[in-house]
């Protein structure tokens, strides 16, 4: 099937250039970022009939042109990028320490703050769109009115019987409060049909005691399918048909946790978009997850 044909898995979003240590004094560049990495580990098993394009928006500078060049080699479409003359992404350098790490960020002035202020540009990509996904740092990144602007188009997605899925992925930081973090958060989740959360970051920002508190406090918020990661815990899986524990896969040797919630949701969403049922996606994302954190990086071939 040609990509004029197949399916589109839409991911929304923000790819930013990393800056990470490569010796004494000196950085290697890379591009990553959630939601890019959820659709570049898409990309590589891409159920037969889709394929993987990226709605955010770049500049016109070299390091945009870069970026591009970067998703056309990893078979990620471009068409739904905007370009917005003299703007540039957003950066930011890792610090590693005994496989976790923690980060600084330069993204204020990102041109992926601005992807969703266009109309007529959100409507034409997102008409064109089969499936989406986006998360809570998407959100937290647009202005108000741009937010609920991407908002009103996933619902009409939703109501027309397109999939959408949403990890909330709450970053405290990128937002003012948490009560504006929580009304976002379950504004996207109502317009979504698979929710995609992490109950380390549920429990911090909704007091939920237990998994099976998330799953139901989004349930009735209108998803239809919810998976509650718990790092390398057991999953919980809750949909129409019922609710199941899934073991967690344990990885040979954790090397870096960078990504593997991203990588999860990559496998998850491809097994689903292919046909398999909650528990086995579930399982193929453990798969995934498992293998991504014994490599460097979130983008582990």
């Amino acid at each position: 099937m040609s990509n004029a044909q197949a399916s589109r898995f839409v991911a929304i979003g923000e790819c930013m250039v990393e800056l990470s240590v490569a010796g004494e004094g000196l950085y290697r560049q890379g591009f990553a970022g959630d939601t890019f990495n959820t659709l570049w580990h898409f990309a590589r098993r891409a159920p037969a009939g889709w394929r993987g394009a990226y709605l955010t928006a770049l500049g016109t500078d070299r390091l945009s042109e870069e970026m591009l060049g970067f998703f056309t080699a990893a078979g990620i479409g471009t068409e739904m990028v905007r370009r917005i003359p003299n703007a540039s992404p957003g950066l930011y350098m890792i610090h590693l320490a005994g496989g976790e790490r923690s980060f600084s960020y330069w993204r204020e002035m990102a041109a992926a703050r601005r992807l969703a202020e266009d109309e007529a540009h959100l409507q034409e990509v997102l008409a064109a769109g089969d499936a989406f996904y986006f998360s809570g740092i998407t959100l937290a990144i647009l202005p108000a009115e741009d937010r609920a602007r991407l908002l009103a188009h996933l619902g009409a997605a939703k109501k027309a019987g397109k999939r959408v899925a949403f990890d909330p992925n709450v970053r405290p930081r990128l937002w003012p409060d948490l009560e504006t973090a929580r009304r976002a958060v379950e504004a996207a989740a109502r317009v979504s049909t698979h929710c995609l959360p992490s109950f380390d970051d549920e429990r911090a920002t909704f007091g939920d005691e237990n998994a099976r508190a998330t799953a139901a406090r989004y349930r009735a918020l209108g998803v239809a399918e919810v998976v509650v990661k718990d790092g390398g815990r057991s999953a919980l899986v809750s949909w129409d048909g019922g609710r199941e524990q899934v073991p967690a896969i344990p990885p040979a040797e954790i090397v870096d946790t960078t990504g593997a919630g991203d990588s999860f949701n990559a496998a998850y969403l491809a097994a689903r978009l292919g046909g398999a049922g909650p528990v086995a996606a579930t399982i193929a994302g453990h798969r995934l997850a498992s293998h991504v954190v014994g490599g460097h990086g979130a983008l582990v071939a």
